[in-house]
């Protein structure tokens, strides 16, 4: 039977005296926060009894702090993965103890999100959500603001001047680098298909002009067909994929902007072998990393979803702490690319 660890144990893990480690457990003397930091982390790497009673310490003095989330498609590996993500860094965060809310938009229609943005904003210290740009959303958070009730934009900007920020992709960046690659697998010239959700959700109408701007610049011999609308559903995308394939012979592949992704794997899957289509898509899920394995697919642009939480905390704890930006601004973190070759 493995020995219980003890309160030496502990310190030495720590790198501090015993004397400081009985500090921290029965807060008989302050304690410099990054030391009593340290001493928890030690007693969850070892599995000390009391690493729960160290934590409660820790957040006895921090302010709490209720966080409103608003996402999309509850069913989708993506938004699950950035829900968990969420509340991971949530119930890490060191310098506040918060309580993360967190929804499913049933749809992107602006009256649903305004009626949800209305509920978290009546319950919570702050919001992030993911939404098209609508005037309607625009006059909801700026009632927020008002209010003192900072929103941040996700993956997609949206109020721009009213929000309190965007955290995201340099969308129109990713575009131009999927193009880039694009242009360069393409084992010929031809007819390339774009795919957005909406023209609503900044993020897709940027990407989509960053990979129209690459080739008209860099490989005007490609044509870029008129932008498809798919509503980011798997059933549309298929239709409209296997259309493509069967009625443009000089097609050389496609640019899933949005979602809808799985729909264009299933077609290609399908009806694509032997054609040498290019496809690319946005977000690393268990079906596009089998479709880059299985050669259907040439590369998926990712969001790294820890880091972008991880950012969040920083800037929605800035944003309650001192109040809303007067210049909102954007925070654009590098995105992830995953081949065939490197997942």
């Amino acid at each position: 039977m493995a020995k219980r660890p003890t309160i030496a144990d502990l310190a030495r893990e720590a790198g501090v005296s015993v004397a400081t480690v009985d500090r921290v457990l029965n807060a008989r003397h302050p304690v410099r926060e990054e030391t009593a930091r340290r001493v928890h982390e030690a007693a969850r790497a070892i599995g000390y009894h009391a690493a729960g009673l160290i934590k409660q310490r820790l957040q006895r003095d921090l302010p709490h702090y209720r966080l409103g989330f608003i996402l999309r498609k509850p069913a989708q590996k993506f938004y699950q993965d950035l829900a968990r993500e969420l509340e991971a860094s949530v119930s890490t965060a060191q310098s506040f103890h918060g309580i993360p809310l967190i929804e499913f938009a049933p749809s992107h229609v602006p009256g649903d999100l305004v009626a949800l943005l209305k509920d978290l904003g009546a319950r919570c210290h702050a919001i992030a959500m993911v939404a098209p740009d609508h005037p309607k959303i625009t006059a909801a958070v700026e009632e927020l603001k008002a209010k003192g009730i900072p929103v941040f934009s996700l993956l997609s900007d949206f109020a721009t001047g009213v929000r309190q920020g965007y955290i995201g992709l340099n969308n129109r960046k990713v575009g131009r680098t999927a193009a880039w690659m694009f242009s360069r697998v393409a084992k010929r010239p031809g007819k390339v298909a774009v795919f957005v959700g909406s023209h609503r959700f900044q993020g897709h109408e940027l990407r989509d002009v960053g990979f129209r701007s690459y080739f008209r610049e860099n490989a005007p011999t490609f044509e870029v067909l008129d932008t498809f609308m798919n509503l980011e559903k798997r059933q549309i995308t298929y239709e409209a994929t296997l259309d493509l394939m069967q009625r443009e012979p000089e097609l050389a592949g496609f640019y899933l902007a949005g979602g809808g992704m799985e729909g264009a794997i299933s077609a290609l899957r399908e009806e694509g072998q032997g054609q040498d289509l290019v496809a690319i898509v946005n977000e690393i899920t268990p079906e596009s990393r089998a479709a880059l394995a299985d050669n259907i697919i040439t590369m998926a642009v990712a969001t790294p979803l820890s880091r972008l939480c991880q950012e969040l905390m920083t800037l929605v704890v800035r944003a309650i702490e001192t109040g809303t930006a007067e210049t909102p601004g954007q925070t654009f973190l590098p995105f992830d690319i995953y081949l065939r070759e490197n997942i």
